[in-house]
């Protein structure tokens, strides 16, 4: 699958004329829970030659592919994903952090230098509480329940847990938030949920376990509490941006 994506990369660039300098997983897989029949749900980011950034016509900032069984893959342009770093945005962090990567270039690693400088605690927090709030209300009120839907919840509740802990972006790695982050005590119960997720259809139900339940209910009060008393944090910075984007498409 792997030379089907680079493939797929390859062609996007001869056909949309542009350079793609990061490639990466960006679902179950880069979370390290990915059952038997998940998609492959790949993200990039690329520019275009520095004469299409100074047209007067408005030109789209995203390059979407159709979406088939096996694979979902777009990208955003070089100067929405900076402006998305500009806002702190939760997903750009995810994918320059992404422990699968198909494709990264040298123009990458002068973004990941400087990430870290536009991450706010705060609004990073109000991402995953309000995915995690989400996502329980939609899906865990009913007796039988996707056993995948656990993780739409506990992987943003235990990414605001290390937010408030560390002060960073947290990993894409279910585990390593896991270790770090998850009470003790529901440690056999997120196993085999993990077990059930990794070893069967996404469509796979479960009854639902009262234990992770009530420390979803008791997390999701406890975080809000905590958010709310955290301070607004938040860089005014254009200047490092700006030279980066104009480096870059020099």
């Amino acid at each position: 699958m792997e030379k089907v994506i680079a493939e797929k990369l390859k062609e996007i660039e001869k056909e949309q004329g542009v350079k793609i300098i990061l490639a990466v997983e960006s679902g179950s897989r880069a979370w390290g829970f990915a059952s038997p029949d998940s998609d492959y749900d790949v993200r990039f980011i690329y520019y275009r030659p520095k004469n299409e950034y100074l047209r007067l016509d408005d030109r789209r900032d995203v390059i979407e592919l159709p979406i088939n069984d096996l694979l979902d893959i777009n990208g955003w342009d070089l100067d929405k994903a900076l402006k998305l770093l500009y806002r702190s945005n939760p997903t750009l962090f995810e994918w320059l952090s992404s422990p699968i990567v198909y494709k990264s270039d040298s123009e990458i690693e002068a973004i990941k230098s400087i990430a870290k400088d536009y991450f706010s605690i705060k609004k990073g927090l109000y991402h995953y509480l309000s995915m995690a709030k989400n996502n329980y209300r939609e899906h865990m009120k009913k007796e039988m329940v996707k056993a995948k839907k656990y993780f739409y919840i506990l992987r943003p509740i235990l990414a605001c847990r290390w937010i408030l802990d560390k002060g960073t972006p947290p990993p894409m790695l279910f585990s390593e938030l896991m270790d770090s982050e998850l009470d003790k005590s529901l440690i056999p119960y997120v196993n085999e949920l993990l077990d059930i997720k990794m070893n069967s259809p996404e469509i796979k139900e479960i009854k639902k376990m009262q234990p992770v339940n009530d420390y979803i209910e008791k997390s999701l009060e406890e975080l809000q509490r905590r958010i709310d008393e955290t301070p607004v944090d938040y860089n005014e910075d254009w200047s490092t941006l700006n030279n980066l984007f104009l480096n870059i498409i020099e």
